[in-house]
């Protein structure tokens, strides 16, 4: 039987240096770019498949979406560009998770802090450390979460945390 695993990332380093840009429309910066492609390649490495991809509408999202999924050769048709992600709450995320979810292996989330970092303490038996910075999930950051042989679902504290890697790890 093939295990069942969420994968919660938080968009690479974007680009702040035009302020008249919507926060909509930020892109990413090359370091970004890099880090985004050193997970895609990490993730290959551990040999994950993704069944499906939600991701926020926001092009740094969008960008660390498609520089990740070409590493992992998935196909386009599997992701879905979800509004919801975008400046989501836990509850709202809780909610996306379970409406797209029903008989998935293996979900990946793109998306925003702080609503990603609350969405892993919640979900993971064992929440794991912050850094230096008081945050979980920095730029381009990756948790995986193994729901072993059970479905994938949005109950407190009921997957373990498999991995929390930051580029700067790689």
């Amino acid at each position: 039987m093939q295990k069942h695993q969420l994968i919660i990332m938080r968009h690479a380093k974007s680009d702040w240096s035009e302020a008249d840009k919507l926060d909509l429309d930020r892109p990413l910066t090359a370091r970004g770019k890099k880090s985004a492609k050193l997970i895609g390649k990490w993730l290959k490495q551990k040999a994950y498949r993704i069944d499906r991809v939600i991701c926020s509408p926001a092009l740094r999202a969008k960008q660390t979406c498609q520089l990740v999924t070409k590493k992992l050769d998935t196909p386009q048709n599997n992701i879905l560009w979800e509004n919801g992600i975008y400046d989501a709450s836990l509850d709202e995320l809780i909610s996306l998770i379970n409406h797209h979810s029903e008989g998935i292996h293996t979900l990946l989330i793109i998306g925003h802090n702080p609503g990603l970092d609350q969405l892993l303490c919640y979900l993971s038996k064992d929440p794991p450390s912050v850094n230096s910075t008081g945050k979980l999930l920095t730029t381009a950051a990756v948790a995986v979460l193994d729901y072993g042989h059970d479905a994938i679902t949005a109950k407190s504290h009921h997957a373990h945390l498999q991995y929390l890697i930051r580029p700067k790890e790689l």
